[in-house]
């Protein structure tokens, strides 16, 4: 079993910024694919941004140029910086993981950006 653990979250004024954190831990072989999701009141959840082991990214359009995914392989960690914060990124942001194939998630962290 592993366990991602986000963290980062928090209330930030439109045009601001906030760093999320994923740690996974537990019974780790090989992490490959992260990715952080958002899902709004209402909403289904959405992909933001994902990264592959080897780094290689991909962005879903409504953050491109705002927000960059990056993680540490040694300390099993995601992160998402998020820049020029909109009332509209307001959601509960969550990591997922693959390890040996299986899917995991954390449980979220909360993101209000106020207008």
């Amino acid at each position: 079993q592993v366990q991602l653990v986000e963290s980062g979250g928090g209330l930030v004024q439109a045009g601001g910024s906030l760093r999320l954190s994923c740690a996974a831990s537990g019974s780790i072989v090989r992490i490959s694919d992260m990715g952080w999701y958002r899902q709004a009141p209402g909403k289904q959840r959405e992909l933001v941004a994902f990264i592959t082991r080897g780094s290689s990214t991909n962005y879903a359009d409504f953050v491109k140029g705002r927000f960059t995914i990056s993680r540490d392989n040694a300390k099993n960690r995601v992160y998402l910086q998020m820049n020029r914060l909109k009332p509209e990124d307001s959601a509960v942001y969550s990591c997922k993981a693959y390890d040996l194939g299986i899917e995991y998630w954390g449980q979220g962290t909360q993101v209000t950006v106020s207008s």
